[in-house]
């Protein structure tokens, strides 16, 4: 019953500033809410019509279609869960005033927004490319699941130890953006771990994203590509991101009342 409690009131807390979030972001008028989803969609179709111009149908026998869909929106959601976070608390620091808001929440309604975001612009996409004959439904929806959900939760962590760091460090403010350009090459975004030399396959999954990114595209393709990951390596380093996390974040309300 407690914990029922616990989380109704986190829950309460969280949806009231999702609202606010969305209100002040997109406002009232217009497209609103649609935003949320239109971002990424307007970047991932942006990205599918330039590889479309550039790149054949085909690459190492993987449709282009499908395999910009997996690897962008897979990258989308880790940056924007990132960039976002950083300002959460600058952005609504009044808020802290009411005593059953924490920083943590700020931070929270922020990642599960974009989260949320992300989500639908993937379905969106998915629709478009099944409309076109470009995809199929997935092969297994359960790698399919399971690999989005850890990309969400790695994301959290690590967006939201990042801007921990950014509070006790003005540095980290500027270095955000350099660290999700350098990931992009080195994500496993744009090429699969198959396409590697079979001698750096073992270092580059060193890399807990691309274990991610590789889940989502098995439940895409299912067998038909040949891919590489290790669900609980990645499991681990997302728990690692969100423990760190919550350390970092204990003393954060003490240093913005400071400031």
């Amino acid at each position: 019953m407690k914990t029922f409690a616990f989380a109704s009131k986190h829950s309460r807390v969280l949806g009231a500033l999702m609202m606010r979030e969305v209100i002040t972001r997109f406002g009232r008028e217009g497209l609103g809410f649609l935003w949320l989803v239109g971002e990424p969609l307007m970047f991932c179709f942006g990205v599918l019509f330039m590889w479309s111009v550039i790149k054949p149908e085909y690459e190492h026998g993987v449709r282009l279609g499908p395999f910009v869909m997996t690897g962008y929106m897979s990258l989308l959601l880790f940056r924007h869960q990132i960039s976002y976070a950083q300002a959460a608390v600058q952005a609504n620091v009044g808020l802290l005033f009411h005593r059953r808001v924490q920083v943590l929440h700020l931070y929270l309604a922020r990642n599960i927004l974009e989260f949320m975001g992300t989500t639908v612009a993937f379905i969106v996409v998915y629709v478009a490319l099944i409309a076109t004959a470009q995809v199929s439904l997935p092969r297994d929806w359960g790698a399919l699941y399971a690999g989005w959900f850890l990309l969400g939760v790695m994301s959290t962590g690590l967006a939201n130890m990042v801007a921990a760091l950014a509070l006790r460090y003005e540095v980290m403010e500027r270095l955000v953006s350099l660290l999700t350009y350098a990931m992009i090459p080195i994500s496993g975004a744009f090429f699969m771990v198959d396409w590697l030399p079979s001698q750096f396959r073992d270092t580059f999954l060193l890399i807990p994203l691309a274990h991610g990114i590789e889940m989502v595209r098995h439940g895409v393709f299912g067998e038909f590509v040949k891919t590489y990951y290790d669900f609980w390596y990645a499991m681990a380093w997302a728990a690692i991101f969100n423990f760190l996390a919550m350390i970092l974040l204990a003393d954060a309300r003490e240093r913005v009342d400071n400031e």
